[in-house]
């Protein structure tokens, strides 16, 4: 069980190109977002879609392979976990990110 205590899975399409950061020790960094749609029907009986997005990052060979195949529009699968981070902008504001740091991608309605 102790494998599934910040797992977080998502099936979605990648909102605008990739940015990929080359960092100097060398490691590759991958930053992108997923929209993910859920569909209902409100008491009215109209159709509904909720869209959420989620923010993503990857590293190292996964960050690789976003740069080499991922792209604006694509559909993919995200695998990976969910962390928190802050920092202050430029003006001393504290602000406040959640990520979702992609360990496994799936690329899905590729031809």
């Amino acid at each position: 069980m102790s494998t599934i205590r910040n797992k977080v899975q998502l099936i979605g399409n990648v909102g605008k190109e990739p940015e990929i950061v080359n960092l100097d020790s060398g490691k590759k960094l991958a930053k992108f977002s997923v929209a993910t749609n859920e569909n209902y029907k409100n008491g009215n009986g109209e159709r509904i879609t909720d869209t959420q997005w989620h923010n993503i990052i990857a590293w190292g060979k996964t960050a690789e392979l976003v740069e080499k195949y991922v792209g604006k529009g694509k559909e993919v699968g995200i695998e990976g976990k969910l962390t928190n981070r802050s920092w202050d902008d430029k003006d001393g504001n504290k602000r406040y990110i959640t990520e979702i740091v992609c360990n496994e991608l799936l690329l899905l309605g590729q031809k």
